[in-house]
């Protein structure tokens, strides 16, 4: 029973890696508005946004104050994940400012929309630290194709197992009809015998019948 647990306590959690490695896989193709996943590095979010909790950003037609947003920086290896404080028209483009949430003071620079990854649609605590890691090599193979080839494997012996068990059922099968057969034939035969010796004491009776009959 224990074991039995185990099992399915050690498949859910592959399996949950699992998802959220092919969601973090699919984030990463080039499609129009895909959405994108970051894991949160400070806690200039805090309290909303803890760190090392998992987020989900998707672009949208505008953006408005109040919005998480994720934004790109100067790096092109970083991005910066604040809230919209303030929206504003220069010229003909429109401009924001964002602002950390336990930060004192906005964001020195404007950003424009191009600049701007996604807003927020999903959070997920705690959960950055892992997809983080699984954004490397050896984080791939050990959280994404490992749990992968277990499930695979596991589910693999589950089916051998069944096949093995049908066909030892169909052998049993076989086995009882087989007797089943044998048994119908003696009987038959042993049917046979006793109409044959029944058969003879009543020829018998008739003949005699009959020379008596002659006789008189």
């Amino acid at each position: 029973m224990i074991s039995k647990i185990l099992k399915y306590t050690l498949n859910t959690i592959l399996l949950f890696l699992v998802v959220i490695g092919l969601m973090v896989a699919f984030s990463l193709l080039p499609l129009p508005g895909n959405y994108k996943v970051f894991s949160v590095q400070s806690g200039s979010m805090e309290p909303n946004l803890h760190m090392g909790s998992l987020i989900f950003v998707k672009p949208q037609a505008d953006y408005n104050v109040g919005d998480i947003i994720t934004r790109r920086t100067s790096n092109p290896r970083f991005t910066t994940t604040h809230r919209i404080a303030s929206k504003e028209t220069q010229g003909s483009e429109t401009v924001f400012k964002t602002k950390g949430d336990a930060n004192n003071a906005p964001d020195a620079e404007n950003i424009s929309k191009d600049s701007i990854v996604g807003k927020e649609v999903l959070t997920i605590p705690f959960l950055g630290y892992p997809v983080g890691y699984a954004k490397t090599l050896p984080g791939l193979v050990l959280l994404i194709i490992l749990p992968a080839v277990i499930i695979v494997y596991d589910e693999a012996q589950s089916i051998a197992k069944e096949i093995s068990l049908i066909r030892k059922e169909k052998a049993t099968s076989k086995a009882v009809i087989r007797k089943q057969k044998r048994a119908k034939r003696y009987f038959d035969v042993r049917a046979g015998k006793a109409r044959v010796n029944v058969q003879i004491p009543i020829n018998f009776f008739k003949k005699y019948v009959d020379a008596v009959a002659k006789k008189i």
